[in-house]
């Protein structure tokens, strides 16, 4: 499944998705909804702005890259697993938080609490 050039403000916008991509969307909006992409597994996030709360929660494989996440964006990724992030830029308080396996490449992070109780961030 291909979800591209959408804007979703809703609470779990795409929750429980599997072996999809998400490409060019922005997380924002008036029903400032939280974890957008909670408990997804295999998804590829491209060219996307996180500006809510919680986008990536307990999620087990994912390819982030070329996204923003403002400083609206607290706590973004939590205990999630087996996850690549590039050319990225983190922003929001506590970015990383309980999270195994995380490869980061070339990514602008601004982030207190970064990588709290992590393992294998590389």
């Amino acid at each position: 499944m291909i979800y591209e050039n959408k804007n979703y403000d809703e609470e779990r916008a795409l929750y429980d998705v599997e072996n999809a991509t998400v490409r060019n969307c922005t997380f924002a909006g008036e029903a400032d909804g939280e974890s957008a992409l909670k408990e997804c597994r295999n998804i590829k996030v491209d060219s996307c702005l996180f500006e809510l709360r919680y986008p990536f929660w307990h999620v087990d494989g994912a390819e982030i890259s070329n996204i923003t996440m403002t400083e609206t964006c607290r706590a973004a990724l939590w205990s999630d697993n087996d996850v690549s992030i590039e050319k990225s830029t983190l922003h929001g308080i506590k970015a990383l938080r309980e999270c195994k396996n995380v490869k980061l490449s070339e990514c602008d992070i601004d982030s207190e609490e970064f990588g709290w109780r992590c393992a294998d961030i590389l």
